[in-house]
């Protein structure tokens, strides 16, 4: 696909914070070159694109880059304000959904990491962790259709790439999500229909097996 006005993303199949943007970018109807990165042998582009944290998604626009998932979507959102919006314009909207974005990052990204990495009694007290978190949430979405009411938005596109990891927690920890918190559930296949989502997300499977060669490698398996 030809990038638009020079936009390129350098992303791996794999990475929920690719997702992110990628959904993004579907959602403003921005066409981009998708650049798969090999992370065990990183290209010189993404080095010098991200020389901080030398890490994906990284945007390139017009040879600019743009690091770190939730900013990238939030410039996405500003550089295309013809397009519908992602996130509120009203200040405190817009502050709320920034906050449930980094609780996605801060609670349910990192317990989810941690829960991947452990056994036996530990597994357990992050498996509860992981469970309370999740509930959090579904309490702040609520009855909404959305996180940010009837309009799909910032935190819905933070969140979702999470949510192909539910069938990991059943099998490797016998962790029904859907039993646990069935509006979040029930949202999240509200929002998988949407063509921004059924064409990025990969099979949940696949992502399970990732999970085992990477638990592999961290010698939990």
């Amino acid at each position: 696909m030809a990038g638009e006005k020079g936009v390129r993303l350098l992303n791996s199949w794999f990475s929920p914070f690719g997702h992110r943007v990628r959904i993004a970018l579907a959602e403003k109807d921005v066409e981009y070159d998708h650049i798969e990165e090999n992370l065990s042998s990183k290209s010189e582009l993404l080095l010098k694109s991200n020389p901080i944290h030398k890490k994906i998604p990284v945007l390139l626009h017009d040879g600019k880059p743009i690091c770190e998932s939730l900013i990238i979507v939030q410039y996405i959102d500003e550089a295309w304000p013809e397009k519908k919006p992602i996130l509120p314009s009203d200040p405190y909207h817009r502050a709320q959904a920034l906050f449930w974005s980094d609780y996605v990052d801060k609670k349910i990204y990192e317990t989810s990491i941690k829960l991947l990495k452990l056994t036996g009694e530990a597994q357990e007290e992050a498996k509860k962790e992981l469970i309370e978190n999740l509930k959090t949430l579904e309490a702040e979405l609520g009855d909404k259709k959305y996180f940010g009411g009837e309009v799909f938005g910032f935190v819905d596109i933070a969140m979702l790439p999470f949510t192909n990891w539910f069938y990991s927690y059943e099998v490797f920890f016998g962790l029904k999500v859907d039993e646990e918190v069935p509006q979040l559930v029930a949202w999240a296949n509200r929002c998988k229909v949407r063509d921004s989502v059924a064409k990025t997300l990969p099979d949940p499977e696949k992502v399970y097996e990732f999970f085992v060669n990477l638990r592999k490698k961290w010698g939990v398996e």
